[in-house]
């Protein structure tokens, strides 16, 4: 694979290894990672404003089962990439767009990996078959 295909690959492992993660930590605990102390300890990131301004509970179990199914299908469609297989470009790009409503690490992650993926060097070794 292109080494901007790895570059991607751990882009993406971060942060749909984080949804995953988090979702199922919330899903089993109740709530979500967040910070223990300090000015933020309690709180939920930017994302959560966006998400209730749609009209979701950030908290509720189905704000936590989209964090986990999207990290769950993140990371299949990451090793299916890694095997080369000509569908997981689409939706490695997938997986990237709909990451970036979560705000702001996730918006940074998901659009480094857009630009990565829309890079010839990378879009065509995948698309080419």
């Amino acid at each position: 694979m292109h080494w901007l295909g790895w570059l991607v690959v751990m882009f993406a492992i971060l942060e749909g290894g984080w949804f995953a993660f988090d979702g199922a930590h919330a899903l089993i605990t109740g709530d979500y990672v967040t910070p223990r102390s300090g000015r933020f300890a309690g709180q939920l990131g930017p994302w959560s404003k966006l998400v209730s301004k749609i009209g979701i509970e950030p908290r509720s179990t189905f704000m936590k089962t989209i964090h986990l199914i999207l990290g769950v299908v993140w990371v299949s469609i990451i090793l299916c990439f890694i095997f080369h297989l000509s569908w997981t470009w689409w939706g490695m790009l997938s997986c990237a767009i709909g990451g970036l409503w979560y705000l702001p690490f996730g918006t940074l992650l998901s659009i480094l990996q857009i630009i990565i993926l829309l890079l010839p060097a990378l879009r065509d070794s995948h698309l080419v078959r």
